[in-house]
């Protein structure tokens, strides 16, 4: 690049304005200050052209990448699917014992007994800690404040807050 400081531009301004003139010196400039922002655009435009087909050069190698990974994983749960489903078929028809590639519980034989009370009561638990964990108030603030903790349903409110009960509050929350 060229290195041009003050001294060297004030020697090129003496210089054009002896030979150009004062008259046509200011038009000169302007022209050639227009020609110099149409290169640096030229320029400009050039550089990011030439690193938009780079990026697309490198989007279009990533694309064939997934591509190829995404055929591979097909592939192999393909071929799993295919093994489990021969595996499952085999033992459907008896022909084969439990493999050793099953699960222990499976290959036990004992499965822990569970009661359709249990899985409701699981059931019932995991609804009301979901209430309390997706609130809009975090459980850390209503700890520190006093904030209703679990969840109570219409009912036991009303009971909880009555007037002529001995457990009533003066505060909702």
């Amino acid at each position: 690049m060229i290195d041009l400081g003050l001294s060297k531009l004030a020697i090129i301004g003496v210089v054009a304005l002896i030979v150009i003139g004062p008259e046509k010196l200011p038009k000169v400039a302007r022209m050639a200050g227009t020609l110099y922002g149409r290169a640096q655009r030229y320029l400009h435009d050039v550089k990011s052209e030439v690193s938009r087909e780079i990026e697309l050069d490198e989007l279009r190698n990533l694309h064939k990448e997934v591509h190829e990974s995404a055929a591979s994983f097909k592939d192999e749960v393909e071929q799993s699917m295919s093994s489990h489903v021969d595996e499952v078929e085999a033992l459907w028809d008896g022909r084969e014992h439990v493999s050793s590639s099953t699960s222990s519980t499976s290959s036990s034989g004992t499965y822990p007994f569970v009661s359709t009370g249990d899985i409701e009561r699981k059931a019932r638990d995991f609804r009301r800690k979901k209430l309390v964990r997706t609130s809009s108030v975090p459980a850390w603030y209503k700890h520190r404040n006093g904030g209703k903790t679990h969840v109570l349903s219409g009912a036991a409110r009303v009971r909880k807050f009555r007037p002529g009960s001995s457990k009533s509050k003066t505060s909702f929350f």
